[in-house]
């Protein structure tokens, strides 16, 4: 917030809302939209959001979130979405599929299916757009007439709760795909899309550093 004076003198101050129906509270401001969504959601309330990868694998306030997010939630499915479809180029989201359910103290999610949309694909925003098509097979494995009677394929696999809780951090950040453009040297992504990828995981590490030096300071 900025204060301006009759004398045009500037005198500028940092604002802190916490709000009572959010888990963490975070300068993180995708971390916030998730827990937005979160708190307008009815009971049996279905979400589908679009998210960064630092929301799937930041620490601090982030693990907190996921293991909340986890627990309250019932998450099923996880996206893996090819880089630059929603966000900047370099940028890889996903798309997180969860239902609301009720604050019972129970713990909601038993597992995530997790579809990996992104190893091995290569997209654009003009010359190859992602389109209907190229989300078939991901519609089939999601299964929406009955998504308890899924199976897995090469790119839809499932991890039970107790596997992700294990992870370092509560990490969703999972792949398991053998990447082929790591054996040509040729087919790596542009610089640019490297820089921006370095800048990605840089700026959430300094978010998560942000959170723990807020956190002693109310502590």
């Amino acid at each position: 917030m900025t204060i301006t004076n009759e004398e045009g003198e500037e005198d500028r101050e940092a604002l802190t809302y916490e709000r009572q129906d959010f888990w963490e509270t975070t300068s993180n401001k995708q971390l916030n939209f998730l827990q937005h969504i979160v708190s307008m959601l009815k009971v049996d309330g279905k979400a589908a959001v679009v998210l960064p990868d630092n929301v799937l694998f930041e620490g601090g306030a982030g693990e907190k979130i996921r293991r909340k997010l986890l627990e309250n939630c019932d998450v099923h499915t996880i996206l893996r979405l090819p880089t630059g479809i929603f966000y900047a180029q370099g940028v890889k989201a996903n798309v997180v599929f969860f239902d609301a359910k009720p604050k019972d103290g129970q713990r909601h999610t038993q597992g995530v299916w997790f579809y990996d949309l992104r190893t091995n694909k290569h997209f654009t925003l003009k010359t190859r757009t992602l389109k209907l098509d190229d989300l078939r097979d991901f519609i089939a494995c999601y299964h929406p007439d009955n998504r308890h009677e899924r199976a897995a394929n090469a790119r839809f696999r499932y991890f039970a709760y107790d596997d992700l809780m294990a992870r370092d951090k509560a990490s969703l950040d999972i792949f398991w795909l053998k990447d082929d453009s790591l054996d040509n040297l040729d087919d790596l992504p542009p610089p640019e899309a490297l820089q921006q990828e370095i800048i990605d995981h840089l700026e959430a590490a300094l978010a998560a550093f942000r959170d723990v030096a807020a956190g002693l300071q109310r502590d």
